[in-house]
């Protein structure tokens, strides 16, 4: 199979394909049968849908195990990864909330300090809504809110005419897609359609027993016993009298009850995974997506300029997925699903003729992406190798720090 190089993807790119795509097909690591656990959502229940499939006469049952948007951040995830590792640079837009203590309260609550140093530093690659998240929006560079900032103000000029300030501060978006809803005009603020899109769906799902025991409390610790608990949640009595107390669960004793029902207070049935024929990993990169946008430098526009920077977004995500998924893919507790073969990626070309296949392999999509960006730096493209240092306002550092402490004090939430 002929191997990716960067003359076939600037073609691409300069020319009239449509898209890259990556079809997989997996199989539990544990292999076929083996149960699997796809993700709950609203009243804790799995998305199972019936889907028309290739050479099946009739619908087949099956069940989303990642989303386009948990794909998405994978791929971010994999870049972030790549960044630290030194194996890449890139722009982005870093905030440092390691020792920020504005308020001075952080040094008399040891508990809270510790637990807002243990943020870190969050990266434009690993906020929700990357470069219009409003963990950015409520920071300040130099002082000054990001959005109002030099640096910041040049989203407000973003558009598909002029998609440079975004390749300049935060590629990923003009990748993975972004709706500048947070920002001055709110629901009326730039969107960015994704160019990148995947999604992995089990075939032929069957739902296990909705029914299971638990691991039972060696001490048979009643549910029915209420106690009194420290602020660490340990245990201080037992509640006597006309206390008010609370289950032993709720402090991790007794054994877990199972889920009940808001509205019946009945113990209710929950999902115990699924078995699948297989799972599907649909993978696109769509150029004609990537040909909307276009980036001027120094207010000119040039067809260099562009191809250079359509290349380096195509490499981008060929880069992100490739490093996210070639070795197996990791979804979740009892959800690590292990590929039938290497990643192949076709670029639909010319219709009514066959897409040509291409390998591409983590090393060799890091070369990719190293070739397009100096392309594009040649070009006159803006390319900082230096993130964009960003440092919390002290009203999201007593936002995060208050809700820390919150948490603490509840407790993890029961289950839904």
């Amino acid at each position: 199979m002929t191997a990716l190089t960067l003359n076939d993807l600037r073609a691409a790119v300069a020319g009239t394909a449509a898209a890259f795509r990556c079809r997989r097909r997996l199989q539990p690591a544990g292999g076929p049968g083996d149960k699997v656990f796809p993700p709950t959502f609203a009243g804790a229940v799995y998305a199972i849908e019936r889907r028309r499939l290739p050479g099946r006469e009739s619908p087949v049952p099956c069940v989303l195990l990642d989303s386009v948007q948990s794909q998405a951040n994978r791929m971010e995830l994999a870049l972030q990864e790549a960044v630290e590792a030194g194996k890449i640079t890139m722009p982005l837009v870093v905030v440092d909330f390691s020792g920020h203590d504005p308020t001075g309260e952080l040094e008399a609550d040891e508990r809270a300090g510790r637990l807002l140093d243990a943020v870190g530093k969050v990266t434009s690659l690993q906020v929700p809504h990357r470069l219009a998240d409003a963990i950015l929006r409520d920071s300040e560079l130099d002082g000054v809110p990001f959005r109002r900032s030099d640096r910041g103000r040049a989203l407000n000029r973003a558009s598909q005419a002029n998609a440079t300030p975004l390749f300049e501060l935060c590629p990923t978006a003009l990748v993975f897609g972004m709706w500048d809803s947070t920002g001055p005009k709110g629901g009326l603020g730039r969107k960015f359609e994704r160019a990148m899109v995947s999604e992995i769906v089990g075939v032929g799902a069957e739902v296990g027993d909705l029914r299971r025991g638990v691991r039972r409390d060696p001490l048979e610790i009643s549910r029915n016993v209420r106690v009194i608990s420290n602020e660490d949640r340990s245990l201080r009595k037992v509640a006597e009298g006309k206390e008010t107390g609370v289950r032993p669960s709720e402090i991790n004793h007794s054994s877990v009850p199972f889920p009940e029902h808001r509205e019946t207070k009945t113990e209710r049935n929950y999902y115990d995974g699924v078995t699948i024929e297989h799972a599907e990993q649909t993978t696109t990169l769509s150029l004609v997506v990537l040909r909307r946008l276009q980036f001027p430098v120094g207010g000119s526009l040039t067809p260099d300029a562009d191809v250079a920077a359509r290349t380096v977004l195509a490499a981008l995500g060929l880069c992100a997925a490739t490093l996210a998924f070639e070795a197996g893919i990791g979804l979740r507790s009892r959800c690590l699903l292990w590929p039938d073969g290497p990643m192949t990626w076709e670029l639909l070309d010319r219709p009514g003729e066959s897409p040509r296949a291409f390998s591409l392999s983590g090393t060799s999509a890091l070369e990719l992406l190293a070739g397009a960006v100096e392309r594009a730096k040649a070009a006159g493209l803006p390319w900082p190798e230096e993130p964009v240092g960003l440092k919390p306002s002290p009203a999201l550092v007593d936002l995060v720090r208050l809700s820390q402490a919150k948490l603490v004090a509840e407790g993890p939430a029961e289950t839904e």
